[in-house]
């Protein structure tokens, strides 16, 4: 059985995340003596998944701390020390729910989750005087004061300028910035906002009310839905807006005047800011292969190196540097778009703690425009090519060899797709859809209708005369 894709178990709640299978796979995953922290995102199919998911978890020997409605990056810092179990569909629509497993802090790996699924064929019940206990635990408070403490360590440059406020909890770094934040509904209405207010942000909260239906605009923030911030941005006089999805582990960045500022560049700007800060000889940023050159100039130009992982897997990534590393070697940040992993606060996506970086960094480097300034932007593009499924594996075979030989100035990297770099940074990626019958192409270039045009004639011919 396979149940847990790229981001935990998610899907209709009528088909993939019904009650019955968040009950089978608590009970795979709980054991005796193990404490389980639960939280869900504010869809209307919480409650009753997570009651299903207690129950399954009690019913194997596990106690359960219940959380409530948390963001996904507070139940991750609230796994620390324990396991955890988040009960989201993310950016999905409100129909969809889904499920991710913690532990220490960390999502579960390719290996952990293999094992639930085997244990969901037969899963084992601890005895009837064994099994476990349950308790409320309030744990939102201590996640926004570690994030608020975490943003006031990074920038204490900020804090100690001309200017600066304090108040009786502390420096308030954020002075004097203002920021309209849309929380689209979801359960980062009830950590964002707070957070960058207690750090001295002017903040404007837009649909920061929790909405399971989503009725203002959809889960996923993306230019198409988020017009209405950015008319809001337009008519006023913020700095910065900053949205987030349903449960506020991704998050999206605009400029004063409602335009999205590109993903790669808001990674490429945090990486350079971690690479710079770092204490050792050896930083590494940690990123998927979709992401642009412009990180790999960034960050080697502070003084670190970039690795790439496959995508959903940042947390792999980090694991795998750190024990390939010496001591001179640390992760310093892993991302990939929109999606960051902050790995000297922990080890979770975390759009929370995201907001409150890059606020300090446009407010350190002066305004948006002068945060982007050192980054070059590329025109990107990504296109899908028609490929059936038994077809892939063939095709992506005579890629490793065809598109290196139709590209011969390139480096070439064939470990997640086949991706070829250019002595310009320009780039291409090439790798199949782990969902739809398409081969995806991404592409960043000055010409990059050009290098898209040849690449697609490569693919087009490897499928073709794929077996």
């Amino acid at each position: 059985m396979t149940l847990f894709g790229t981001a935990g178990i998610r899907g209709p709640v009528d088909e993939t995340v019904t009650p019955a299978v968040a009950l089978s796979v608590g009970q795979a995953a709980g054991k005796p003596g193990e404490t389980f922290v639960v939280g869900r995102d504010g869809r209307e199919t919480g409650p009753a998944l997570a009651a299903a998911m207690e129950a399954g978890l009690e019913s194997a020997g596990a106690d359960v701390s219940r959380l409530g409605q948390v963001p996904t990056p507070a139940l991750a810092f609230a796994s620390q020390g324990r396991r955890g179990v988040m009960l989201t569909a993310s950016h999905n629509p409100p129909e969809d729910n889904g499920i991710k497993l913690f532990v220490d802090g960390i999502e579960y790996d390719r290996d952990a989750e293999r094992a639930v699924e085997a244990a969901v064929e037969s899963p084992e019940l601890a005895r009837w005087d064994e099994w476990g206990r349950s308790e409320e635990l309030e744990a939102l408070g201590g996640y926004r004061d570690a994030v608020t403490a975490y943003v006031r360590e990074q920038f204490p440059n900020l804090s100690g300028r001309e200017g600066a406020v304090s108040s009786a909890e502390g420096s308030e770094p954020l002075s004097g910035l203002s920021i309209a934040v849309d929380c689209g509904g979801g359960v980062g209405a009830l950590a964002t906002p707070q957070i960058l207010e207690r750090l001295g942000a002017d903040v404007a909260a837009l649909n920061a009310t929790v909405d399971g239906h989503f009725s203002a605009r959809e889960s996923k923030p993306t230019p198409e839905t988020l017009t209405d911030l950015s008319a809001f941005l337009e008519s006023g006089s913020f700095d910065l807006g900053i949205a987030q999805d349903g449960d506020a582990d991704r998050f999206v960045v605009m400029g004063p005047n409602g335009d999205v500022i590109h993903e790669d560049t808001i990674l490429a700007v945090v990486a350079a800011h971690y690479t710079r800060s770092a204490d050792r000889e050896d930083p590494v940023v940690v990123t998927t292969p979709n992401a642009s050159a412009r990180i790999d100039e960034q960050v080697r130009s502070a003084g670190g190196r970039v690795e790439r992982v496959r995508l959903g897997s940042l947390h792999e990534g980090i694991a795998r540097e750190r024990k390939q590393g010496d001591a001179h070697t640390e992760v310093v940040f892993a991302a990939e778009p929109w999606k960051h992993i902050h790995t000297s606060f922990g080890g979770w996506i975390d759009g929370v703690a995201s907001a409150g970086v890059i606020a300090a960094l446009t407010l350190e480097a002066g305004d948006t425009d002068a945060l982007r300034e050192p980054v070059t932007e590329r025109p990107y593009r990504k296109v899908s090519v028609d490929c059936p499924e038994d077809s892939k594996v063939s095709a992506m075979e005579t890629l490793e060899t065809t598109l290196p030989d139709a590209f011969p100035d390139a480096e070439v990297e064939t470990e997640y797709g086949v991706r070829l770099e250019f002595p310009d940074a320009s780039w291409v990626l090439v790798r199949p859809s782990g969902t739809e019958p398409y081969v995806r192409i991404y592409a960043e270039s000055d010409d990059v209708d050009e290098l898209v045009a040849d690449a697609r004639d490569v693919v087009e011919t490897a499928i073709e005369t794929a077996d």
